[in-house]
């Protein structure tokens, strides 16, 4: 089965902020590709960060997808786990409680990304 795959970042009842993979399923459509279900969405925001972005540990504000149109970032987990991630790729974050997650990026240049919030 082919499906999209997002990695989420969460925190447990501990706090500990963690890794996972989400995947969804897509269904061919065709000559206009592959398409998962439909994903409810709150809002859409559109954000750049300087250069030198590297935030430390700190929870999301919301419920998110981040989508990053260019650049490439580190985060890392309460637990000191890193992961890269680069132009094009899609990050899940609901840390919204806990010890939070750091961001940093590791190409410096003024990155550009797209928040889609949800509940």
């Amino acid at each position: 089965m082919n499906t999209f795959r997002v990695t989420r970042v969460y925190h447990d009842a501990a706090g500990e902020s963690h890794f996972a993979e989400d995947e969804y399923p897509l269904t061919d459509k065709g000559a206009i590709g592959s398409l998962s279900e439909q994903v409810q969405v709150k809002s859409l925001i559109f954000r750049t960060v300087p250069p030198t972005y590297d935030f430390d540990f700190h929870n999301a504000p919301q419920k998110q997808f981040i989508v990053l149109l260019d650049g490439s970032i580190e985060i890392e987990t309460s637990l000191g786990e890193k992961r890269v991630f680069n132009a094009g790729e899609v990050i899940k974050v609901e840390d919204t409680e806990g010890k939070g997650h750091r961001t940093r990026n590791l190409i410096p240049v003024t990155r550009h990304s797209v928040f889609i919030t949800y509940e």
